[in-house]
């Protein structure tokens, strides 16, 4: 019995702090439960609803849908304020009317500012491109910096526009591409995507707070909706 009670208590030492929940488990009956924080603890989902908290077998569960993801946003890379990097940002920025924040917020959660970054999904640089994407933005080489720095921040000024300078639908489709937004009308509903969102976002904001504090000249803010 004690040891019973040793291994549960380590089960639920592992599982206590999930770094993605969501808010809605769905069952194999259809039945979606609104949850607050869930725990795989075996063969089992726990789940803690407002109502209380229930023991869900594994098997009966068909799919978990956030509807807001629940991720510690970690602290933002500092990003360089003099280098190369700066300079293409700046000259993008000026070139394609998008606020040089938000393409030193795009790169911090892209690809911590490294130029030879590449993605499960073959997106590659500094503001992880993909083949795709890069060609119709005129890149040759997704590696450059200048180049990579162009074609993204080109690519972020046409979705800009697109939505009215609403960032969060910018940014949506930014990381799930244009189609998916008008798909949904609204964020589509993947957890990348949204955690994306709320972690650019927060990363933007520190910049413009940051500028702001210290009495800097900075761009407007652009537009922070939901859609």
């Amino acid at each position: 019995m004690r040891m019973r009670r040793t291994v549960w208590l380590l089960a639920l030492a592992i599982f206590a702090a999930p770094s993605l929940r969501a808010e809605y488990i769905v069952l194999r009956s259809g039945q979606r439960l609104n949850v607050t924080s869930y725990q795989r603890i075996g063969n089992i989902y726990r789940l803690q609803m407002n109502g209380g908290r229930v023991d869900v077998p594994v098997a009966e569960v068909t799919a978990i849908e956030p509807e807001d993801v629940f991720i510690p946003i970690a602290k933002p890379v500092a990003p360089p304020v003099t280098g190369p990097f700066a300079q293409f940002i700046e000259s993008a920025a000026t070139r394609f009317k998008v606020d040089p924040d938000l393409i030193h917020s795009v790169i911090a959660i892209e690809s911590n500012y490294n130029p030879k970054a590449i993605s499960r999904k073959h997106a590659g640089g500094l503001m992880q491109l993909i083949p795709g994407t890069a060609t119709l933005m005129g890149v040759r080489n997704i590696f450059d910096p200048q180049e990579n720095i162009e074609g993204g921040t080109r690519y972020l000024g046409k979705l800009l526009h697109r939505y009215d300078n609403n960032l969060v639908l910018t940014l949506a489709a930014y990381n799930a591409g244009p189609e998916q937004v008008q798909k949904y009308g609204a964020i589509p509903p993947f957890a990348e995507t949204v955690a994306y969102v709320r972690k650019v976002q927060h990363t933007y904001e520190q910049r413009k707070a940051k500028a702001k504090s210290s009495g800097a000249t900075q761009e407007p803010s652009l537009s922070i909706l939901e859609p």
